[in-house]
């Protein structure tokens, strides 16, 4: 079974990079998911694929997948820029400031 492990991007909500230091081994889809006649609900009898096991480093997991008999494949994350302003939002309540701060 090919396992994916990878580090998880932001979330589209948020401006910080919480959770997204560590790294995670998912299983992928065993079944293809079927529709329920009476709801009409989207569901698989494949369990595994609701398991994401999370790791705080890189060699966690692949360690982890190793020790269980697992191949894996590594998808290396996408590095953004920082975007870091030398003086920053503090700059606006800075005393020593140049001009008068005005709205």
């Amino acid at each position: 079974m090919l396992v994916r492990i990878y580090q998880p991007a932001r979330n589209a909500m948020q401006s910080g990079t919480a959770r997204t230091k560590g790294w995670i081994l998912e299983f992928p889809p065993a079944d293809a998911r079927e529709i329920d006649p009476l709801m009409g609900w989207t569901s698989s009898r494949d369990t595994q694929s609701q398991v994401r096991l999370r790791f705080d480093t890189r060699k966690q997991a692949e360690d982890y997948a190793r020790e269980h008999g697992l191949e894996f494949v590594v998808q290396e994350p996408h590095r953004r820029g920082t975007n870091i302003r030398p003086r920053g939002y503090g700059e606006n309540f800075a005393t020593d400031r140049r001009a008068p701060w005005t709205h």
